[in-house]
């Protein structure tokens, strides 16, 4: 398979087959005679095991480390649950941080809802950003003063 016939087949577009293949993850074959880059059945296997990983949050230089030890016959799946369950905290955290920011945000909307717009003056800049509490009364959870 060419590049487009690959990419067609896994549903990507042929750049990420480019992108997988430039980082190491897919290894294709040159064809003797045009140069053109040839994929298999077990590219396109690779190809959508990439997918996967990459939708558990694996990146490419992870996911380059469990396609190395499944290439040497060694099991990657201990690997990959350490790797997920370092990675879930983190993810757990981003999230909170996240509500944390929506929160501040939707805080925001509802103060400034009836305050009037105004026009830099330069003193001002915008009067909106500049009412919300400073970021260290924010982090300490002053924003309700």
């Amino acid at each position: 398979m060419k590049v487009s016939e690959l990419a067609r087949a896994a549903e990507v577009t042929a750049e990420t087959v480019r992108h997988y293949t430039r980082e190491g993850l897919l290894t294709p074959h040159r064809h003797p005679d045009n140069g053109y880059q040839l994929y298999d059945q077990q590219d396109l296997s690779r190809l959508r095991f990439i997918q996967r990983a990459r939708t558990l949050g694996f990146s490419v230089r992870e996911i380059g480390e469990i396609l190395e030890h499944a290439d040497h016959g060694d099991s990657p799946c201990p690997m990959v649950r350490d790797m997920l369950a370092a990675r879930l905290p983190e993810v757990h955290a981003k999230i909170a941080e996240l509500e944390e920011l929506a929160a501040r945000m939707q805080q925001a909307l509802d103060t400034w809802a009836d305050m009037p717009d105004g026009t830099p003056d330069g003193h001002s800049l915008c009067r909106l950003i500049e009412s919300f509490p400073p970021p260290q009364d924010v982090a300490r959870g002053r924003c309700h003063e």
